[in-house]
């Protein structure tokens, strides 16, 4: 099973942000969309990192409501760990294990596609074991 079976059954819309934007904005931004992390762009189409509820947590933490109004190019992961299409999802799965991260934006041909979590790559996981579970009960059914 491939990331590209993963982007075709959930889409490839990715939410993203500013460097710019406050981490009110970005709290916002997360609650409304229903998502994890967000893609920070230059302002156009280029990723430049990776915003998440985790990078929240972390500023309020370290400088309480006041962190707030910080901004999201000041809190976000820089170095962005990315995946292509064409990669398995174990690979996938993998890379976000020993990564410690929980989304994989997706990048085709130098552009960002998609966007995936770990949420997501589980899912078609166990969808691939169970189809595999349900083949070989019918091909022992069937001895």
């Amino acid at each position: 099973m491939l990331i590209a079976h993963v982007l075709r059954d959930k889409g490839g819309v990715v939410y993203t942000l500013s460097a710019d934007a406050s981490l009110l904005e970005a709290a916002e931004a997360l609650h409304e969309k229903r998502v994890g992390a967000l893609v920070v762009t230059d302002g156009g189409d280029t990723p430049i990192g990776v915003f998440s509820e985790r990078d929240i947590v972390r500023e309020v933490a370290e400088h309480g409501a006041a962190g707030l109004v910080r901004k999201v190019g000041a809190c976000m992961s820089r170095h962005i760990v990315t995946a292509e299409p064409e990669e398995s999802v174990d690979d996938g799965l993998a890379r976000m294990t020993d990564r410690r991260i929980r989304h994989l934006p997706v990048i085709a041909g130098g552009q960002l596609v998609g966007i995936v979590s770990i949420g997501d790559l589980v899912k078609m996981r166990i969808s691939e074991v169970e189809a595999e579970v349900t083949a070989m009960q019918a091909y022992i059914a069937t001895g």
